[in-house]
């Protein structure tokens, strides 16, 4: 195996709103746990841009130690990777200042997501939401990530990420590194259970539309026997023409470890009654033992926070040398 200091930087994060579902174990989660042992990586909370909406303390505070728990839960070594919290490290704040110098107002208002944030009834735009994509290269750029596990939906904030890199560094020399895209292949793309064409969201009104890592057997049961296909009878994947089938088999495989042929043929003529049964039992099985260690991590605060400023400890001293370097290049005074 090549040395760490060899291997590919990693770095990814998930906001800690909402709950964690079981489309983020499949387009991100489970790509952590499988890049841990060949990429150099740093998963992070990343807390400082949930307060772009607004919080109750008290249960924003606890659903970062949930996630925390079920990033470890999930299979996410310390000893392996960098976890750590984003407020927990100065840096990122400290760059992203910096960077929203050589960033343009028009490069912000292109942003797709903004953009569709800011144009939703009632929406109350502040000046973090515009500036999210600014943040979020610092959170690349301070560790010289020379990988960044998005979805397509983020595509464009890594564009940005890697404009910003080009640009400071075309001005001061080799100050970043610019990070590539790394895009899942197959499963990233988990689709909502009662409108198949959309993306699972958190977001979703609809509890119908999603299933949370740590919903219990019961209600995972429930959603999935209400989950939308078609008026055809035929198990078939096509995601054209039978999109709600496709996303139910596309789930079975990857909680069965089942290809989607061979489901297509065992299931073949058994109606979706049958295959949304047998998706649901499929979830529950997978996620138990997850759920259990869940559990008996979250019962303990007190080694969450030592495994936290342990990370946060790792964390500022990798991101210390790039905040430093990008102060010289402007003539900042040296701290002492």
């Amino acid at each position: 195996m090549t040395s760490a200091a060899k291997r590919p930087i990693v770095l990814s994060g998930i906001q800690p709103s909402g709950q964690l579902l079981i489309s983020h174990y499949v387009g991100a989660m489970r790509n952590w746990v499988a890049m841990q042992d060949t990429h150099d990586s740093l998963f992070m909370l990343v807390d400082l841009h949930a307060i772009t909406v607004r919080q109750d303390p008290a249960v924003f505070r606890a659903r970062c130690y949930d996630f925390v728990a079920l990033y470890l839960a999930c299979g996410l070594d310390p000893q392996k990777n960098t976890i750590f919290v984003q407020s927990h490290v100065s840096a990122h704040a400290e760059l992203g200042w910096l960077l929203n110098c050589y960033t343009n107002m028009g490069e912000l208002e292109r942003m797709t997501q903004f953009k569709d944030k800011s144009t939703r009834a009632g929406a109350v735009i502040n000046v973090g939401l515009f500036d999210y994509p600014v943040l979020m290269a610092a959170d690349i750029l301070l560790y010289q990530a020379t990988h960044v596990p998005v979805g397509a939906d983020q595509k464009q904030h890594l564009e940005l990420t890697r404009d910003l890199a080009i640009r400071f560094n075309h001005i001061y020399g080799g100050v970043f590194t610019v990070p590539e895209p790394f895009i899942p292949d197959t499963g990233a793309r988990i689709m909502s259970l009662q409108e198949p064409t959309k993306k699972m969201s958190k977001s979703d009104p609809s509890e119908l539309s999603y299933v949370g890592l740590l919903d219990e057997p019961k209600t995972i049961l429930k959603k999935f026997k209400r989950a939308v296909t078609d008026s055809d009878t035929a198990i078939r994947f096509d995601v054209e023409n039978k999109p709600g089938v496709s996303n139910l088999l596309t789930l079975f495989s990857i909680f069965s470890g089942e290809s989607i042929p061979d489901l297509e043929t065992r299931l073949d003529g058994q109606g979706y009654g049958t295959l949304k049964v047998q998706t649901a039992e499929a979830v529950i099985a997978f996620l138990e033992p997850i759920q259990a260690r869940f559990h008996e991590l979250r019962a303990d605060e007190a080694a969450l926070d030592r495994i936290l400023a342990d990370g946060a400890a790792r964390a500022r001293a990798r991101a210390e040398p790039t905040l430093q370097r990008a102060f010289d290049v402007h003539g900042f005074l040296p701290r002492r």
